[in-house]
């Protein structure tokens, strides 16, 4: 009998140090105000998923033995991970490939877009009933949330990240392996100053 659990939501997330987080948002935000709006983001980001009702993995850097991540004061029902040498792709593939070992489906999210709320990361898992995999593009061309029931390398490999391409460059790969594709409604990522339009109601408060 496959004892496989249902769902884990795996969130890649770096530590939002001051002067190292969301580098981009400080010609609007200051330094000190980036590293704010990006820990905002990342406490959001996980109390989503974690009202998903899914196992949620936080995969980060610096490792999570390292004190920083103490001082967020983060659910202990969380499950912690280091993220893998390489670049982006390879350390999505790897933390995908050993989740899949115990759950059925896989959920890959950032911390960038607070736009993905707990009932569209559900929808993107119910998806999976009758799709091999799933997408919600970034408006930027990349995605906020890739997810699937089997990983392949090539979904992760030769692709410059952080690019306009990523996204349709993942969906040509996902057709080339002849897979079925669901895609979502585009979302916005937070990076860039003029992204701050698509924040939530209030969270501007006590930056400017």
């Amino acid at each position: 009998m496959n004892q496989k659990r249902s769902t884990c939501i795996i969130l890649f997330a770096k530590f939002p140090a001051r002067g190292m987080a969301k580098t981009r948002l400080q010609p609007a935000l200051g330094v000190a105000g980036a590293a704010c709006m990006a820990r905002q983001l990342l406490l959001h980001s996980i109390s989503q998923a974690l009202a998903t009702g899914f196992s949620v993995e936080l995969c980060v850097s610096p490792p999570p033995n390292d004190p920083c991540w103490q001082t967020l004061g983060l659910p202990e029902s969380l499950i912690w991970s280091a993220q893998a040498d390489g670049d982006l792709g390879e350390r999505m593939y790897t933390a995908s490939t050993q989740a899949l070992a115990k759950f059925k489906k896989v959920l890959l999210i950032g911390s960038d877009c607070p736009s993905l709320t707990a009932a569209v990361i559900q929808d993107a898992a119910q998806q999976l009933d009758n799709s091999h995999s799933v997408m919600i593009p970034a408006s930027d061309g990349g995605y906020v949330l890739f997810g699937f029931k089997q990983a392949d390398a090539s979904l992760f490999s030769n692709i410059e990240w952080s690019t306009a391409s990523v996204a349709c460059i993942t969906q040509q790969r996902i057709r080339d392996l002849g897979w079925s594709l669901t895609k979502l409604d585009t979302l916005h990522d937070i990076d860039e100053p003029e992204d701050l339009q698509y924040l939530p109601k209030g969270w501007l408060d006590g930056y400017r």
